[in-house]
């Protein structure tokens, strides 16, 4: 148990020390701003451009690993869905964040660190990929469910246009297009070049962390919605239970991908749905309660699952 505690206290040890400074300094959460584009637009693209361009081409085009993890993502989505319309009386802008607490996972600021941490440079590829196509349906989803609920005004083109951009434009995607155009061509940039993004790469986790610990300590939580007991039990639960399930079935992947894959589906929920949730004006202070919460859950819900992995409890495939 030691071995997988030191391997977690660093990580979720950052994210105190980030909620602890904001509580004493009381800086307010606009000061952050930098940090956040540093993290978004440097140093995660960064990580992985260079993880990216040096793995084998054929690695980076597994469909049936993409199909499974998002579709597991998908699932756990549309339950949450359709749980809260038929509890709502069809509330549709309501459930869609709901749906994207319980589903949405904070794959970009939490996930790359950890599971490089927990299974090594392997796990980079992996990761990148469900990064980008789980963002992809989450960007797609999310104004499509609200132009459906009526609170998003404008026409159908622009609305598949604002959509293409943000998948297009994200920074992540970019860094991420390019890795593995990197990757195919076999290039690799010069040996400065290749030093300044490995010191950019490094400086992404505890960035990241830290910055995310900051945003728990300035949105504070003044009740728990009853809607956190479904939204923590399928994000942290069933989400990575899932996920391990259909990756087992579907294909026979390497351990260290599989795991990946579970890991990133047992994260807390993103704090992107939060911005979400702030953009539309849909659930603003339950999507930040959910996002606070279970972060503190995933102290003990990513812990049991690393034991698990770590100790071989979990076999890497459920049908081999």
């Amino acid at each position: 148990m030691s071995d997988v505690v030191g391997l977690v206290l660093p990580f979720f040890g950052l994210i105190f020390v980030g909620f602890l400074v904001a509580r004493i300094t009381r800086q307010p959460l606009d000061a952050l701003g930098w940090m956040n584009t540093f993290i978004v637009y440097v140093a995660l693209p960064a990580l992985f451009f260079q993880l990216l361009a040096k793995t084998p081409f054929e690695d980076l085009t597994e469909w049936r690993f993409i199909f499974g993890s998002v579709v597991s993502t998908f699932m756990i989505f549309s339950l949450m869905f359709m749980g809260s319309v038929l509890t709502s009386r069809g509330e549709i802008a309501q459930s869609t964040i709901k749906a994207l607490a319980a589903a949405y996972g904070n794959i970009g600021y939490m996930g790359p660190g950890l599971a490089l941490l927990a299974f090594g440079e392997e796990a980079a590829v992996p990761v990148a990929l469900i990064f980008c196509f789980e963002n992809i349906m989450h960007f797609a989803i999310a104004p499509m469910m609200m132009a459906l609920s009526g609170d998003e005004k404008t026409t159908p083109l622009r609305l598949a246009l604002g959509v293409l951009r943000k998948i297009v434009l994200h920074p992540f995607i970019i860094a991420t297009a390019l890795g593995v155009g990197a990757a195919y061509i076999g290039f690799r940039p010069p040996v400065p070049v290749e030093r300044f993004l490995e010191y950019l790469s490094r400086a992404a986790a505890p960035c990241a962390l830290f910055a995310m610990g900051v945003t728990l300590a300035l949105r504070p939580l003044n009740r728990v919605p009853h809607e956190m007991v479904p939204i923590a039990a399928l994000k942290l639960i069933l989400h990575p239970l899932l996920c391990y399930v259909v990756l087992s079935w579907i294909g026979n992947f390497s351990e260290t991908w599989v795991f990946s894959a579970v890991l990133l589906a047992a994260l807390p929920t993103a704090t992107n749905v939060f911005v979400i949730a702030q953009q539309y004006g849909v659930w603003v202070q339950r999507a930040s309660a959910s996002v606070l919460i279970t972060t503190c859950l995933s102290v003990v819900t990513v812990t049991g699952l690393l034991y698990l992995i770590r100790h071989n409890i979990l076999a890497p495939d459920l049908f081999p």
